[in-house]
């Protein structure tokens, strides 16, 4: 199994698989964060990874620590961008299912590698994609805050203004919305 920073999304899985096949190894299943091998590669397969990767703007991890902190970052992109369906549930109960690790220790190890604590980095995450949702124009702020999990319109406006300083109707209005790439929140 081999781990790899910053993979956020389904075209960051095909620049992947994309590596992959140019190096010819051959992968059962490439998801966020992890690829699944079906032989050990070579050495001088994973140096060549390691710099094609690289250069697309990820990173082959080898700490351990390292890639709990990137399943963390993996388990809480899926959800708040492709699984809405479980954001109701309490994040450190998604946690533990997951990652089959206690949460105090994932908090504590993501708060000390990242500096932020897994709910403000959840926070981060759920922003980024009401900025996003705000900038397709095609769902009322009523229908958003009940996507993203939200009590209320009155919750989320409260905590994007929090992050971004703007209410979403002024963020709205900006003929430049200002997103940040999900590897870079």
């Amino acid at each position: 199994m081999l781990h790899i920073k910053n993979m956020v999304c389904d075209r960051c899985i095909m620049v992947v698989r994309q590596q992959l096949d140019a190096l010819n190894l051959d992968y059962k299943n490439v998801q966020l964060g992890q690829v699944e091998l079906r032989s050990e590669p070579t050495l001088q397969q994973v140096e060549s990874l390691r710099a094609n990767l690289g250069a697309t703007g990820f990173e082959l991890l080898d700490d351990k620590k390292a890639r709990i902190v990137e399943r963390i970052k993996n388990v809480i992109v899926s959800l708040v961008h492709r699984d809405q369906e479980e954001m109701n549930l309490k994040l450190s109960a998604i946690l533990e299912d997951k990652l089959q690790l206690d949460y105090h220790y994932l908090t504590t190890l993501f708060s000390s590698v990242e500096g932020v604590t897994i709910e403000r980095y959840a926070i981060l995450q759920r922003i980024e994609r009401v900025k996003e949702l705000l900038m397709y124009d095609e769902e009322s702020l009523s229908g958003i805050a009940f996507e993203m999990g939200y009590s209320s319109v009155q919750h989320l406006s409260q905590q994007f203004k929090k992050i971004t300083g703007l209410t979403p109707s002024q963020f709205r209005q900006l003929k430049e919305n200002r997103r940040k790439p999900l590897d870079k929140v």
